[in-house]
C-alpha cells in the first residue's frame, strides 16, 4: 500500500511504473498461467442429453397477485477526514399488485396515471447500520453496535407483528412441529462454539443467556454477522449478505401473515425475489430453515416462488448462448453443465452446486418472444441433475414470468423493474443527500 498525503505538505506515493516486468519474467508466474482454464464459448456448448423442457403456458392461471421483493443499500461517509467514518442506509421493498390490473393496463391504448399507480403499491422498510468507526451510544465496539442495530430493526413493530416474531416462527419452525433449540455456531460475547439456543429459555424480548459467560445473545445473532465484523477494518463485508437476508426474511414475513390470516390466498400469489433463492456468506445456514418451510408449504398449502437474476456468471452465460437456444425452452442446469460451461471446475456428483447455500435449483428460460431469464425455483431436496418433476408448480411460475415481460430494459420483468426503481439508492444524488442528512443528524 502506498503512502497517502495527510496534511498536503508532501505528495502521495504512487505505484512503480516498471515493477510489472519482474512479474512477467517470473518463471513460476508463467508456468501458473499455462495451467489455467477458461470457460468454453457458446460454440462449444451442447444441450444434447440434458434435461430440457419445451414450454407451453398453462390454460388456467391460478395466480391472481404478484409480490416482488427487492432491496438496495448505500454506504456513505459521515466523516471524510482522518479517522474516516461511514454508515450504510438500507431500503427493502415489497411491491404488490394484481394480475388483473396488469392485464387491464395492457389492453388500454393510453395509460392512465391512476392505473399505473396501482402497480406502485409498495411497502418500504428502512434501517441503518454502522460500518466503520461508528458506534451507538453506550456500546463498547462496532461489533456490538451492528448486533444492536440488527436487533432493533427486527424488533420494530410493523403493521402485523414484527420481523423478530417471524424470525422466531421461522427458526424454530413454529408453523409445524416446533424445534426445541437452535445451535448457534459461536457466542458473540465470549466466542464459545456450539451454543444451544433453547426455545423455552428465550426471554420475551427474544434474547438468550450464554451458558459459558452469561452474556446476552439476541435471536438475530443466528445470522452470525458478528463473526465477520472487524472492529478495526469495519463491517463493509456484511452489507450484501444483510440485504439478501432481509429480502428473504421479508418474504417469510409475508408468508407468515398470509398463513395466519387467509391461508387459501397463498395459492393465488407468485412471490418474486430479485436474485437467486439462496443465502450466502455467514448467513448461509439460513437455507436449512428455508428449505424446511418450503417443503412444509408444498405439503400443506402451496407455494409459487422464483428468484430472477439480473447479473453474474449465469446471466452472462445465458446471453452467450442466446442465439443457439430455442425460444420457448427451459434448460435445467445440472452439476456437470454448471462446472463445464459456467463456473470453471470439476463436477462432483456427491456435492451438488449450491448444496450449502441454495434451497432451489437454477434454470435458463427463453420465452416465446426471445427474452432470456436465469431463474432459481425451490426444490424439495438438493438435486444434482434436476428435471421438471423436481419443481412443483413450474409451468404456472414460467407462465407468469412470460406474462410479466417488461420492455424497459433487456430481459426485464415488470415487478422486478418497478421494485428496483422504487427502493434502490443511486450514487447520485441519493448518496450525497444521505451523506449530508447523516452528517447533520450526527452533529446535532
Amino acid at each position: 500500500m502506498p503512502y497517502v498525503s495527510r496534511y498536503g505538505r508532501r505528495p502521495n506515493e504512487y505505484a512503480s511504473k516498471s515493477s510489472h516486468g519482474y512479474v512477467i519474467q517470473d518463471p513460476s508466474v508463467q508456468e501458473f498461467l499455462t495451467r489455467c482454464n477458461l470457460p468454453p464459448r457458446a460454440t462449444d456448448v451442447t444441450f444434447s442429453g440434458r434435461h430440457q423442457l419445451f414450454f407451453t403456458p398453462v390454460e388456467h392461471n391460478p395466480i391472481q397477485f404478484i409480490i416482488a421483493v427487492d432491496g438496495g443499500y448505500n454506504e456513505v461517509p459521515v466523516r471524510v477526514e482522518f479517522p474516516s467514518a461511514t454508515v450504510c442506509f438500507f431500503q427493502i421493498g415489497a411491491l404488490i399488485f394484481s394480475i388483473e390490473d396488469l392485464d387491464n393496463l395492457g389492453e388500454q391504448p393510453f395509460i392512465d396515471p391512476a392505473d399505473m399507480a396501482k402497480l406502485n403499491n409498495i411497502q418500504r422498510l428502512k434501517f441503518t447500520l454502522p460500518v466503520r468507526n461508528v458506534t451507538l451510544q453506550g456500546d463498547q465496539s462496532l461489533t456490538y453496535s451492528v448486533r444492536r442495530a440488527m436487533y432493533e430493526f427486527f424488533s420494530a413493530s410493523l403493521d402485523n407483528g414484527s420481523l423478530m416474531d417471524t424470525l422466531r416462527w421461522f427458526i424454530f419452525r413454529e408453523y409445524d412441529n416446533p424445534l426445541p433449540q437452535w445451535m448457534l455456531a459461536t457466542c458473540p460475547v465470549c466466542e464459545r462454539s456450539s451454543i444451544p439456543l433453547v426455545r423455552s429459555a428465550m426471554s420475551t424480548d427474544h434474547k438468550f443467556s450464554c451458558p459459558e459467560c452469561g452474556g446476552d445473545i439476541c435471536l438475530t445473532d443466528v445470522f452470525r454477522l458478528h463473526e465477520v465484523v472487524d472492529d478495526e477494518l469495519g463491517a463493509g463485508g456484511i452489507l450484501g449478505y444483510v440485504t439478501t437476508t432481509v429480502e428473504q426474511l421479508v418474504l417469510v414475513h409475508l408468508i407468515h401473515l398470509i398463513l395466519a390470516t387467509k391461508p387459501n390466498l397463498l395459492k393465488q400469489i407468485l412471490f418474486i425475489k430479485d436474485g437467486p433463492l439462496a443465502f450466502f456468506g455467514q448467513t448461509a445456514n439460513m437455507y436449512k430453515p428455508m428449505r424446511a418451510l418450503v417443503n412444509y408449504l408444498f405439503d400443506k398449502h402451496d407455494l409459487h416462488l422464483a428468484g430472477l437474476e439480473k447479473s453474474g456468471p449465469f446471466v452472462e452465460h445465458a446471453d452467450e448462448i442466446r442465439d443457439i437456444f430455442d425460444a420457448g425452452s427451459v434448460l435445467f442446469l445440472d452439476n456437470d453443465y454448471i462446472y463445464r460451461y459456467v463456473i470453471p471446475g470439476k463436477a462432483d456428483p456427491s456435492n451438488p452446486y449450491g448444496r450449502t447455500t441454495y434451497y432451489s435449483n437454477k434454470m435458463i428460460f427463453k420465452t416465446s418472444n426471445g427474452s432470456m431469464y436465469v431463474a432459481s425455483i425451490p426444490t424439495r431436496n438438493v438435486v444434482a441433475n434436476p428435471a421438471e418433476s423436481d419443481f412443483p408448480n413450474l409451468r404456472v411460475i414460467l407462465t407468469n414470468i412470460e406474462k410479466l415481460r417488461c420492455d424497459m430494459y433487456d430481459n426485464a420483468l415488470m415487478p422486478v423493474a418497478l421494485a428496483n426503481k422504487l427502493v434502490s439508492l443511486a450514487n447520485h444524488p441519493s448518496a450525497r443527500i444521505l451523506q449530508k442528512f447523516a452528517m447533520g443528524a450526527m452533529k446535532s
